[in-house]
């Protein structure tokens, strides 16, 4: 008896270990599919970038990938560590009606373009929204010379003349990824009306005077970027002039960008991204407190970025005081890549608060 006993748990627990792990497997062929629609997607976008020009050099609508997608819930949290999840929450047409905005313009970060934001796209169009993403100017799909960008107004033109374009009483919700914080920022300035929250992801956050370089200057001086010998600096206007833009390495760009990233998301990016104009980021800003200062503004932390380091972004956040923190476990510095379905979960929360 007392065999039977201790025989009957040991059994019990085989039958349940070989179930969760028939289930882990299926989950994990579930997960491997939708991954892999949407990397198709983006690859296809990818191979359209040499063939195809803006439309009016002013926005490109990326559409998500095939099929449905499994959406992750949403987690309310101030300076909260969110884990990657696979629950699931659909937002009910009340809910997105009673928001202030549904539409999310996504604003690339240097040497990104609109192709980036692909899975966020995909699981912000399922969830109701109505995501647009942008390529800057010399970025993505927009072939303008990247020696030719000598300030931020020419870089963030596309983002501007969209915000010019919408109707007074319509209001979007801004998502600037690393450098695009600049852009962000200067959009608030000019449109502070127009926007209803700026959202900063691993993003610059420059206080009033500040250029968008001074904030990740120390990990590009390690990186050994500037260096007289440095093979990643552009001189379009001739050797003996400064640099006008940069062009990174691809083990420069796995080392500070994609340390967590999928493998097929840095292939995309190794063969997607653009050389980065200099000058938009060496200007230095004008904002004011009746304008940038007035919109709600959030900042999405990434734990494990290298490009700009957590205790980076704690100081920026120290001094610039933005509404709310949100921080993501496991993220290197691009969480569209990394955890896409923990920064949909903050995007989503953030439409949502009153």
């Amino acid at each position: 008896m007392g065999n039977e006993m201790t025989c009957m748990p040991r059994k019990e627990g085989k039958e349940i270990a070989r179930s969760r792990s028939t289930t882990v497997v299926r989950s994990h062929r579930k997960m491997s599919t939708e991954e892999e629609a949407l990397h198709m997607q983006a690859l296809a976008i990818a191979m359209q970038h040499h063939s195809q020009r803006f439309d009016g050099s002013l926005s490109r609508r990326i559409s998500g990938a095939n099929g449905k997608q499994n959406l992750p819930g949403v987690t309310s949290s101030r300076r909260r560590n969110l884990p990657e999840s696979l629950s699931h929450e659909k937002l009910t047409p009340d809910i997105i009606d009673n928001m202030e905005t549904k539409k999310f313009v996504l604003i690339h970060g240097e040497g990104f373009g609109a192709w980036c934001w692909y899975k966020s796209i995909a699981f912000l169009e399922e969830a109701g929204f109505l995501p647009i993403a942008l390529d800057l100017t010399g970025s993505g799909i927009d072939n303008t010379d990247t020696s030719s960008i000598t300030s931020l107004t020419e870089y963030a033109k596309p983002l501007i003349d969209y915000l010019s374009n919408l109707r007074e009483s319509e209001k979007v919700i801004l998502v600037g990824h690393s450098c695009a914080g600049a852009c962000v920022s200067y959009a608030l300035e000019l449109f502070p009306k127009k926007v209803s929250k700026a959202v900063f992801l691993s993003a610059a956050m420059v206080s009033n005077g500040q250029r968008p370089f001074d904030v990740f200057a120390e990990e590009l001086a390690f990186a050994d970027i500037f260096s007289q010998e440095s093979q990643v600096l552009i001189h379009g206007n001739g050797k003996g002039m400064p640099p006008t833009g940069l062009k990174l390495k691809k083990h420069q760009i796995k080392d500070l960008y994609f340390n967590q990233s999928p493998a097929k998301d840095i292939a995309l990016a190794a063969v997607s991204m653009r050389p980065i104009p200099l000058g938009p980021i060496m200007e230095r800003l004008t904002l004011s407190k009746e304008n940038h200062g007035s919109v709600r503004q959030f900042f999405i932390q990434a734990l494990e970025d290298r490009l700009l380091p957590p205790i980076r972004q704690e100081n920026m956040v120290k001094q610039n005081v933005p509404e709310r923190v949100y921080k993501i476990r496991g993220s290197d510095h691009c969480p569209f890549f990394s955890k896409p379905l923990s920064l949909h979960k903050i995007l989503v929360e953030i439409a949502k608060l009153p």
